[in-house]
């Protein structure tokens, strides 16, 4: 009777429904996983292949190598280069304070001024360029002021950096706004408490902390910027060496019938803007801004 007892203790139970259930379930499936990286590979092909293709015919015909040597696209990228360095120095100069704002603060109304800041992302780039031609326009909302001061807005490089600006912040803003509102204020708590100025808090703790998306708010906010064209054809216009930038010439040469300068030219923006997204991943979003180092 024991050695019959002991016999069935020993054999395994057998597995229930459930049990069954779950193993199955544990068990990838072949044929799901394959489905996956069948779309996966598919839609990477279709974001890739357009721009592989253009910058290919751009090297291959010998484009590419025509167009660096042309002064008007010469003029236009380094147009494109200076006026996008501006524009991110004005984004972070006073975008930075209102990303603070909207991270730190509640107040009545900042709800409406997220939508605001939002705005620029979501309009035409056409309808942007309306708008800031009535604003800044010859006879525009604030024309007496800079009418005073015996300053021209529209038509001008400073178009050029407004049009930028004004679609490109709320890239930074909406990234910095995110990464600071993220970092641990028991952090900062504790860093006062040790005697830190709110200097010393901002650049030691709060910039690092919340450094990689500040540092994706800035690449994204750059890329908007070197591509801009609706805005900037519409309240800058298209005037070689002083408001057209890269995107333009290629609008310009594909209107004129000069299809391989157009390629070339869109080529040349490619690369750049390539280069500086694998630039960014190679050195690690956070170090971009990693500023602890610095006395």
């Amino acid at each position: 009777m024991i050695e019959a007892t002991a016999g069935r203790s020993t054999r395994a139970p057998s597995p229930t429904p459930a049990d069954r259930l779950r193993a199955s379930a544990s068990k990838p499936s072949r044929w799901g996983e394959r489905s996956l990286a069948i779309i996966a590979g598919l839609f990477a092909l279709f974001l890739g292949l357009p721009v592989l293709t253009l910058v290919g015919r751009a090297v291959l015909n010998g484009s590419l190598a025509v167009a660096l040597g042309s002064t008007a696209v010469l003029d236009a990228l380094w147009l494109s280069l200076a006026t996008t360095a501006i524009s991110l120095v004005i984004t972070v100069t006073l975008g930075l304070p209102l990303a603070i704002v909207l991270a730190r603060r509640r107040f009545r109304g900042k709800g409406l001024i997220e939508a605001v800041v939002d705005l620029p992302i979501v309009l035409p780039p056409s309808v942007a360029g309306l708008a800031l031609l009535l604003v800044f326009g010859r006879r525009g909302l604030l024309s007496a002021p800079f009418e005073f001061l015996g300053i021209s807005v529209p038509f001008t490089t400073i178009a050029v950096i407004l049009a930028m600006t004004f679609v490109s912040a709320p890239f930074f803003i909406r990234s910095a706004r995110t990464g600071i509102a993220g970092v641990d204020r028991d952090l900062e708590d504790a860093a006062r408490v040790d005697g830190a100025s709110e200097r010393q808090l901002f650049r030691s703790i709060t910039v690092p902390l919340a450094g990689s998306a500040l540092a994706a708010g800035l690449v994204m906010t750059w890329a908007r910027s070197l591509g801009e064209f609706g805005a900037t054809i519409m309240f800058a216009g298209n005037v070689q060496g002083r408001t057209q930038t890269l995107p333009l010439v290629v609008y310009s040469e594909f209107q004129g019938g000069g299809l391989d300068a157009s390629v070339a030219a869109a080529a040349i923006l490619v690369l750049a803007a390539f280069g500086v997204l694998v630039a960014v991943r190679v050195f690690h979003w956070g170090r971009v801004l990693d500023v602890r180092g610095v006395s």
